[in-house]
């Protein structure tokens, strides 16, 4: 990166305090994580949220299983662990949080930063709601039997629209959400879940209150407990009849999904997602480790655990639908049978149609399967259909519906079901809290590295961070709240982002220089690292990302963007187009988290011309003895040198420890 000839004229008369080094010194002001393994649990925590337990088995179900887990895994090794490795480095060298890192490597790249925490802030605000509604069904789980176990005894209407759903999806809508019929109507605030919103930031507060200090400790018990629920749902699963028969719809490989690009694309956004590139977080949280720790075999590591992490979610949300899908069906075929013999014995239809008695749910299937069409359609007028495990479990496993209505109905079917409640949804909060501490990190920490009037302040701005954040939430706990989650969620965070890691990518590989990076974490590490990485992050990883943002610009572009809204009449979900000033507000969100970037861009623009026009205006400096070599010296500086003058970059200092 070349420096222009006003900015070392600038610098001239501090050249005899230049650090040709990258590294920085070492500053003993800037707070430190505890141990080796809170870093590690830090990471692992914000990496591993609620996505690995709803979204990931989703998507493996619906694309393909195992041939979706080895393509996952194989992006994972082209998009996911370079860009990961390449955020952990840079905020351990530099280590500021996102916005001083890309202002030292090119003040003309701060907005990225800014970026950064634009995003990580409306994540922020619906992923606290995730974590109210976690925290309502942890308050209803202490009853027996649990509230959405059976449908309440009301009004005829009430009945009609539990018994055409179900007792869960009911009190999902119903009761939790108290839902409209659509984003238009607001309905006002839901007292319970207001409060149970006011619960989560509180939780978010307390464990933000002392920086690092505080959430370090929170992170042990946060990032450890879900797997010890997760193991234990496992071990009851598998003791569960019909659990094999989901784990094996799960793991059978489809290898034609691989010949379709949506599929690509969903993995790509997964990876992308998981780890949680571009949201500043990995940078905050690796900018408190000493500069001498091994950020590469950290990426490997918390990369594999989430990928891990991710399988065995898997295997258990599957293992316990499996369950949940082989009672529904045995229960369809109880009810068939009995609705086939009550017509033959009306003469409806002959009787060598009729399976023999006391058939399995495969034996019913294979009898059903094995009919002439005509017979199947005479069946199917009767609301007489095939009753398969498959077709069960493909109800109801999408995002939300999964946690909250699938795996909770599932739940009711256990034995001591308000105990496995209780787990499944205390685990959920524990997850969410540590993803959601990561959040808050990348937006505190880039601000309190960047503004420095804030440091004295520290805890007041936490707080006042979480108090706003709990007044924006607001929003989404009104009875159309849940709609405006699904609208951020799908839209506030994945376009922006992907504009986030692309700039990121080019940063380092083009404007710094990708062996330049891999020399400076030489020197850093001791060693250096493959130099697969630098052809990763020049070409691989950054096509792949322009490639995703495109295919996501062209989705958007070729269908209305649309949301999945209750009609309680007909007791079904129903597939509605955003309204205008939706779309609006969904469009300004994407504009709004990628405008830094530009207005950044063009400020930095605007303040070096101006520099470069006052240096020409003012009286030529009169050279002096070595000045020549003392010039070709200043254009070799590393841009991560925040206190010198001379390399053209701004200084950006770190914090006092005494607010730790």
């Amino acid at each position: 990166m070349e420096k222009s000839k006003a900015d070392l004229e600038l610098g001239a008369t501090n050249q005899d305090d230049s650090n040709v080094d990258l590294l920085l010194e070492e500053p003993s002001s800037r707070p430190a994580w505890g141990s080796k393994a809170q870093y590690i649990l830090a990471q692992v925590g914000f990496s591993v949220g609620l996505g690995n337990v709803w979204r990931f088995p989703y998507l493996c179900h619906q694309n393909g299983g195992g041939a979706f887990l080895l393509l996952y895994f194989l992006l994972l090794f082209i998009i996911g662990i370079p860009l990961f490795f390449l955020e952990l480095a840079a905020g351990q060298i530099i280590r500021q949080g996102s916005i001083g890192v890309w202002k030292h490597i090119n003040p003309r790249l701060a907005g990225i930063g800014f970026a950064s925490c634009v995003v990580c802030s409306f994540v922020a605000l619906y992923y606290n709601v995730i974590i109210a509604w976690s925290i309502y069904y942890l308050g209803n789980s202490f009853q027996l039997p649990l509230p959405w176990e059976s449908c309440p005894e009301a009004s005829n209407q009430t009945e009609m629209e539990c018994s055409q759903s179900s007792p869960t999806t009911f009190f999902w809508y119903r009761n939790a959400l108290n839902v409209t019929s659509s984003i238009g109507e607001s309905g006002g605030l839901d007292p319970a879940l207001t409060g149970c919103l006011f619960a989560a930031w509180v939780l978010v507060c307390l464990a933000m209150i002392k920086g690092i200090k505080s959430s370090g400790k929170v992170l042990y018990f946060s990032s450890l407990f879900p797997y010890v629920v997760l193991l234990c749902f496992l071990v009851r699963a598998l003791l569960l009849e019909g659990a094999m028969d989901g784990i094996r719809i799960m793991f059978t490989p489809k290898l034609s999904i691989l010949g379709d690009m949506q599929v690509w694309r969903q993995a790509a956004t997964q990876v992308f997602f998981a780890l949680g590139l571009g949201f500043g977080t990995i940078i905050a949280y690796s900018s408190y480790n000493p500069q001498h720790n091994n950020c590469h075999i950290d990426g490997l590591v918390v990369s594999m655990i989430n990928f891990f992490t991710s399988v065995l979610a898997t295997l258990v949300v599957f293992a316990v639908l499996g369950f949940r899908a082989n009672v529904f069906a045995q229960t369809c075929v109880k009810s068939n049978l009995e609705r086939l013999y009550h017509l033959q014995s009306t003469d409806l239809l002959p009787p060598e149609l009729f399976p023999v008695s006391n058939v399995s749910v495969a034996q019913y299937s294979t009898w059903y399967q094995g009919l002439l069409n005509e017979t199947k359609a005479q069946l199917q007028n009767l609301k007489i259909e095939d009753c398969r495990v498959e077709d069960e479990m493909n109800k109801g496993v999408e995002g939300t519906g999964l946690a909250f209505i699938a795996f909770t109905e599932a739940m009711t079917l256990f034995p001591t079901a308000p105990f496995w409640s209780v787990l499944f949804f205390f685990m959920l909060l524990n997850l969410g809290l540590s993803t959601m501490l990561g959040n808050m990190q990348g937006i505190i920490t880039p601000l309190l590295d960047n503004f420095h009037s804030l440091h004295r302040r520290r805890t007041l701005f936490t707080v006042l961070c979480c108090v706003v954040g709990f007044l924006l939430g607001l929003l989404f706990v009104q009875r159309s709240g849940s709609y405006f989650v699904a609208m951020f969620d799908d839209y506030s965070a994945t376009l922006p982002l992907l504009i986030v890691v692309a700039c990121e990518a080019f940063a380092v590989a083009w404007i710094y220089g990708a062996d330049r990076f891999l020399n400076d974490i030489e020197d850093m590490l001791g060693w250096r690292p493959w130099r697969v990485y630098s052809y990763m992050w020049r070409y691989v990883s950054l096509a792949s990302i322009v490639c995703l943002l495109l295919a996501s610009l062209v989705r958007m572009c070729l269908s209305r963007p649309t949301y999945q809204a209750w009609n309680k009449e007909e007791a079904a979900k129903q597939q509605l187009e955003y309204p205008t000033w939706a779309l609006g507000l969904l469009i300004s969100l994407i504009v709004l988290a990628a405008l830094p970037i530009p207005i950044m861009f063009v400020q930095q623009l605007l303040i070096e011309w101006l520099a470069l026009r006052d240096s020409r205006s003012a009286p030529a400096i009169s050279s002096v003895p070595g000045e020549e070599e003392d010039e070709e010296e200043l254009e070799k500086e590393s841009p991560a040198d925040p206190d010198h003058q001379t390399n053209g970059y701004l200084p950006v200092r770190t914090e006092d420890a005494q607010d730790f």
